[in-house]
């Protein structure tokens, strides 16, 4: 019998995925926003150690984000839509953004993780289209070493272009979701390699438990909630900031 439940389990969904990254990533921003405001206010040294288990665990989520950005370039059916949709998320994310970690409607110094994410899906969309052309078939054996040094400058213009606008994580976000895209296709050494790179890059040991459920993933979609994934990223950070506003912790800064 216990066999056969084996058999029949199909891993952890994306979906399932998510929704993980979703609660880890909401303790994480309510400490970042809410319960650093109340500690500058009249902090304890409790509130002080509920604050660091709050972040460690919100290290969690952006591994997860990583991974299925990686994924839904595999999988979507038009690449051009899909970072037209990442970026518009990104755009309607900056004002909740702003007001959540700055006060400020707009706050141009550091930019939403959704950046991030967008920088590194174009990176990988031109790394492909350098690879494998209009017609998704490998280029000629004697163009390969010029392609590699196109995808190598790519790799820079996009760490480049995430540290020039300050996105969250950073250059070394988009080199962490660089690493898994190259190892894509060896589960096992993209995920070995890119808790390595968190590590190196982030110095987010915390962010172990995020590989290990992905681990147990298996392509298999889940329930279908992709808007509610793109849309709870601005919602909750406006919620947080009318909730620190609310308790009379404006005068304080979160950052």
């Amino acid at each position: 019998m216990e066999e056969k439940v084996l058999e029949r389990w199909q891993g952890i969904s994306a979906s399932t995925l998510k929704l993980f990254a979703v609660i880890t990533m909401l303790i994480d921003h309510i400490a970042a926003v809410v319960v650093i405001r109340m500690l500058q206010a009249d902090g304890s040294h409790e509130m002080l150690v509920t604050y660091n288990v709050m972040r460690q665990i919100g290290r969690i989520a952006f591994p997860i984000y990583c991974f299925m950005l990686v994924e839904g370039l595999a999988r979507t059916r038009n690449k051009w839509k899909y970072a037209a949709r990442l970026g518009g998320f990104a755009l309607l994310s900056e004002i909740p953004f702003d007001l959540a970690f700055h006060g400020e409607v707009l706050e141009f110094s550091y930019q939403n993780v959704f950046f991030t994410l967008v920088i590194g899906l174009l990176t990988m969309i031109v790394i492909d289209e350098i690879e494998t052309g209009k017609h998704g078939e490998k280029s000629a054996a004697w163009r390969w070493p010029f392609e590699q040094i196109l995808v190598l400058l790519t790799c820079a213009a996009g760490m480049g272009l995430a540290h020039l606008l300050q996105t969250d994580y950073g250059l070394r976000g988009v080199a962490c979701i660089l690493v898994m895209y190259f190892l894509r296709k060896r589960r096992w050494l993209e995920l070995v390699a890119g808790y390595i790179a968190f590590v190196v890059f982030l110095q987010e040991i915390a962010a172990l438990p995020a590989f290990l459920a992905l681990a147990f993933y298996r392509g298999r979609k889940g329930f279908d909630a992709k808007f509610f994934f793109y849309g709870f990223y601005p919602v909750h950070l406006l919620l947080l900031y009318l909730v620190y506003v609310l308790l009379g912790l404006a005068a304080y800064p979160a950052l």
